[in-house]
C-alpha cells in the first residue's frame, strides 16, 4: 500500500497510537470552559521561577514528566522528543529538555508546531526508526508579549482582532504499540501568504493556510468533511474561524456539526476578555492534549481531523513591514474497528 497519497498527504500502514497526554496551563486557562480537563492549573504565572521565559520551560518540563507518568514509560522507553514554541530559537523547549537523555529534535511551526511534531513523529514511528516519540510545545502570554509586541508594563490598547497567547503546553506520547485513538494520515501544509501585514490580525493571515490544507486532505484522501465527527482548527481564533468558514461556504462545502476552533474552545471569550480568542503554541497542544483526545478516549467522536495552523513571523519580519506568512498541518485521529 503507497503511504504517499495525493500531493501531499500520508496514509500510514502502521497507524501510532496515543499512549498518553497531559496538559498543563496557567490560571487564565484553567478559569475557561475546558478548567476540568487539563492535569494542572497553576496560580503562579511565573511557576516557581524568575523569569517569563524560565517560567514557561517550566511548565513544559512539567508538562513533559506528567505524560511520561501517565504513560507508564520512562525516559529510556522514548527514541525521540519532538519540541518546539514560539521564542527566539525555541529557548523555552530546548531548555525544558536540556536534562533530559532522550534524543530532541527542535522544531518551528509556530502555533501549527504541535501538528507538525506529531507529523514527524508518527513518520518516524510507521517508518520502523522508533517505538516511542514524545511530542510536545508551549507558549507563555507573558514571554510572547515580551518578544513579539510591548512589554506588559505599556499598557497598550489590544486590537479587536488580537488574541491572547495562552499560557498552556501539551505534551503526547505515540507508540507502535497500544490500544486508543490513532493518526491514519497527515496532510502536510504548504506555506500560504495572503499578503497580511497586521501581526494584530494573525487568523486572517492563517485562514487561506487552514483552507488550501484540508482542502487538499479531502481531495487527497477521497474524504468528504463530513467523513469527520468534528473538524477542530488551531489557532484561528474567531474571526479567522469565521473567514475559513466563509471560504467553504463559497465552495458550497457541508462541514461536520462540529466544526470550529481551539483557540475558541480554549477560553469563554467575551467573559475572560481575549477578544478573538486563544493563540500560541500552547493553545492548540493543551486543547488537543487536555480535551479533544479525551472526547475520543470517551466514544464522544470517532473521527477528528485536527489542524493547527501557524503565522510564521518575527519580530524582525514584522517591524520591516513583511507580510505574515500562514501554514497548517492537518492529522486525521480515529479509533479504527481493530479497537
Amino acid at each position: 500500500m503507497a503511504k504517499h497519497i495525493g500531493k501531499q498527504s500520508i496514509r500510514f500502514t502502521s497507524a501510532p497510537y496515543f499512549t498518553a497526554e497531559a496538559a498543563v496551563v496557567g490560571k487564565k486557562e484553567g478559569e475557561g470552559p475546558l478548567r476540568e480537563r487539563f492535569d494542572y492549573i497553576s496560580t503562579d504565572s511565573y511557576f516557581g521561577e524568575k523569569s517569563w521565559e524560565k517560567a514557561e520551560s517550566t511548565m513544559l518540563r512539567q508538562c513533559y514528566d506528567t505524560v511520561l507518568k501517565k504513560a507508564g514509560k520512562k525516559e529510556d522507553d522514548i527514541q525521540f522528543l519532538l519540541a518546539g514554541d514560539l521564542l527566539n530559537q525555541c529557548t523555552g523547549s530546548s531548555f525544558a529538555a536540556k536534562d533530559s537523555t532522550i534524543p530532541f529534535l527542535g522544531l518551528y511551526g509556530a502555533c501549527s508546531t504541535m501538528g507538525e511534531s506529531l507529523s514527524i513523529g508518527a513518520m518516524l514511528i510507521d517508518g520502523g526508526f522508533a517505538e516511542n516519540i514524545c511530542a510536545m510545545t508551549s507558549s507563555h502570554f507573558c514571554s510572547a508579549e515580551r518578544q513579539f509586541r510591548l512589554p506588559l508594563e505599556y499598557g497598550g490598547q489590544r486590537s479587536p482582532t488580537a488574541q491572547w497567547t495562552a499560557t498552556a503546553s501539551g505534551a503526547a506520547i505515540l507508540s507502535r504499540k497500544g490500544i486508543g485513538p490513532r493518526i491514519t494520515h497527515i496532510t502536510s501544509g504548504k506555506i500560504i501568504d495572503a499578503g497580511i501585514t497586521d501581526s494584530s490580525n494573525m487568523g486572517a493571515a492563517m485562514a487561506p493556510a487552514a483552507y488550501d490544507t484540508l482542502m487538499t486532505h479531502f481531495k487527497d484522501t477521497g474524504r468528504e468533511a463530513q467523513y469527520y465527527d468534528a473538524v477542530i482548527t488551531g489557532d484561528l481564533g474567531r474571526f479567522g474561524h469565521e473567514i475559513l468558514a466563509e471560504l467553504f461556504e463559497r465552495d458550497r462545502l457541508k462541514m461536520p456539526k462540529v466544526f470550529t476552533d481551539c483557540g475558541i474552545l480554549l477560553y469563554n471569550i467575551r467573559a475572560q476578555d481575549t477578544h478573538c480568542g486563544g493563540s500560541g503554541c500552547g493553545c492548540a497542544a493543551s486543547v488537543l492534549c487536555g480535551h479533544i483526545i479525551k472526547c475520543l478516549r470517551e466514544g464522544m467522536w470517532k473521527r477528528v481531523l485536527f489542524a493547527p495552523t501557524g503565522a510564521l513571523m518575527s519580530p524582525v519580519s514584522s517591524m520591516q513591514g513583511e507580510s505574515i506568512p500562514g501554514i497548517c498541518h492537518a492529522l486525521a485521529i480515529e479509533f479504527l474497528e481493530e479497537n
